[in-house]
This record gives C-alpha cells, sequence and structure tokens, in this order.
C-alpha cells in the first residue's frame, strides 16, 4: 500500500507530480539537491492550489489539506517513502548516481520510478539495488493535468512493480498505459517527426514559426509544435530527439535539428528561460 511518495528534483515536472501527489490524498517529500529550488517549488505549487480555488475546482480546506501533506527539503536523507519518483535532467550519469543513493536509502520494497522522457530505463534498472522494483513511470507536462502516464518496465521488473504504478496511477485519476522498455517509449517515438518536420520546414525557409503553428492548431492540436516545445522545454525536447536518434541507429528521418540545437546552446529553452521560439514576459 502506498501511503508515501518522494519526488526527486523540483524543476516544472517534479514540481507538477508533487502537485499532484499532494492533492491525490498522499504524503508527499519534494526533494532537491539545492534546497531554495525546493522552497521555490513551494511557492509555486501553493500558487497553483490557490488558483484552482479561485477557479472553483478545489475547496480552500482541499488547498490547505494539499500544502499540509507536502514536505520540502534538500536533504537526501529525507528521500524515504513507498514510492520514489526521480524527475531530475536527462542525464544519465546523474540518474545513475540519484538511483544509486536512493536505493540505498530505502527499504527493499520501495518502488523506484524514473520520469526520463526517453533514456534507458533497463540502463537504469541493471545499475541499481534490486532492479526488480525499477520502472518508468513518464510523465507528461503539466503533470497534474495531462491525464496520459507511460509505464515503461524492463526484463528485469516485477509484477508487484508494475502492480503498485498502476494503481497509483488510477489514484492520480491518470490513465496509464504499459510499455516495455525502446527507444522514445510511445509517444515520444511516435511524436518525433511532429517536431522535426516542423523543424525542417522552418529551417527550409518555407514559412514561419508562428504560420506552421496557427496551421496546425487550426486542424485540431491543441498546441502548435514550436509553443508545445517551448513549453516542454527546448533543452529537454532535443534531448530527447537526440536520445531517441542514438538508440534508433541514427535514422536521417530522425536527425536532431541544428535549429533547436542553437536554440539549446544559447539558453532560450522556452517558457522557463524567458525565450525560446516565443519571448515571454
Amino acid at each position: 500500500m502506498v501511503d508515501k511518495i518522494c519526488i526527486c528534483g523540483a524543476g516544472t515536472m517534479g514540481a507538477g507530480i508533487a502537485q499532484l501527489a499532494a492533492q491525490s490524498g498522499f504524503e508527499t517529500v519534494l526533494y532537491d539537491l539545492d534546497g531554495a529550488a525546493a522552497l521555490a517549488a513551494g511557492k509555486r505549487i501553493e500558487g497553483q492550489l490557490w488558483g484552482l480555488v479561485e477557479k472553483k475546482r478545489l475547496t480552500s480546506a482541499q488547498a490547505e489539506a494539499a500544502l499540509g501533506r507536502l514536505q520540502l527539503t534538500g536533504n537526501i536523507g529525507d528521500c524515504r517513502a513507498d514510492v520514489v519518483i526521480e524527475a531530475i535532467a536527462e542525464q544519465m550519469e546523474a540518474k545513475l548516481s540519484l538511483f544509486s543513493r536512493i536505493a540505498a536509502l530505502n527499504e527493499a520494497g520501495t518502488v523506484l520510478a524514473t520520469n526520463t522522457s526517453s533514456l534507458s530505463v533497463t540502463n537504469i534498472a541493471e545499475n541499481t539495488l534490486h532492479p526488480e522494483r525499477v520502472m518508468g513511470m513518464h510523465f507528461f507536462n503539466p503533470a497534474p493535468l495531462m491525464k496520459l502516464i507511460e509505464l515503461v518496465s524492463t526484463s528485469y521488473t516485477s509484477p508487484e512493480t508494475i502492480s503498485v504504478l498502476h494503481s497509483l496511477a488510477r489514484a492520480f485519476g491518470k490513465t496509464a498505459v504499459l510499455c516495455r522498455d525502446a527507444p522514445g517509449f510511445i509517444v515520444n517515438h511516435v511524436a518525433r517527426p511532429f517536431y522535426l518536420e516542423a523543424l525542417r520546414l522552418l529551417e527550409t525557409g518555407l514559412t514561419d514559426i508562428e504560420t506552421i503553428d496557427s496551421l496546425l492548431e487550426a486542424s485540431g492540436f491543441r498546441m502548435g509544435p514550436f509553443r508545445l516545445m517551448d513549453l516542454i522545454g527546448q533543452d529537454i525536447n532535443y534531448a530527447v530527439s537526440c536520445s531517441v536518434y542514438e538508440g534508433l541507429g541514427k535514422p536521417e528521418r530522425l536527425k536532431p535539428s541544428p535549429l533547436q540545437q542553437l536554440r539549446v546552446a544559447r539558453g532560450e529553452l522556452g517558457k522557463k528561460s524567458g525565450r525560446g521560439f516565443y519571448s515571454y514576459p
């Protein structure tokens, strides 16, 4: 039974998962190596919850209860829970180091989940104590709103681990899709052409950013590719493209865009940096 959840990483995704967990009734720990980042994320979560109260989607009592269940910390020793969800940068070495430390802190039955968008869950599992309890739990941004979660299993994953995370996804009010570990899993594999073809159209000078976004939004997409890349983060989106490209043997059709690479090098990461393909106040 899951009573307590720890989220490691207080960025946009980690904070969103922590808000979701606390709203769903779980004791929630939000950890970041930078304790100030965890406190800042807590302020953002508080603002989101009171925003929901203003919109009459939560009561004041519900918001206060959710905040009461949330612990913010910069001390990794506090990362003891029934389920630990990693949501740090898309860097394999950093994830492996974190999983090693978290596994040593927790009981053998603790489930360790990675929110990686495309890195090998198998690689993480086989380098972690008790690989049978390691699984991918890929949320989509913004985590409190997006309904889909990809549950990514490996050859090591136990049926009990799958059951725990599937039940947790339901408790979060999400739709869970189970898949095997593979480059890009399902969604990010399928979505690569959506981004890459839009970037290639821009590179050729055939049209502009606003036109591409407007056309696709008029066709039924909630967001055009450039607005969506800015929301996700250019660094994260580019890293996923590189991971899928490498993992599938570098097919030309999935070659990452140098235009996006340049944005990342300039620090133009989208909404979180104030500038990406669009500018943000």
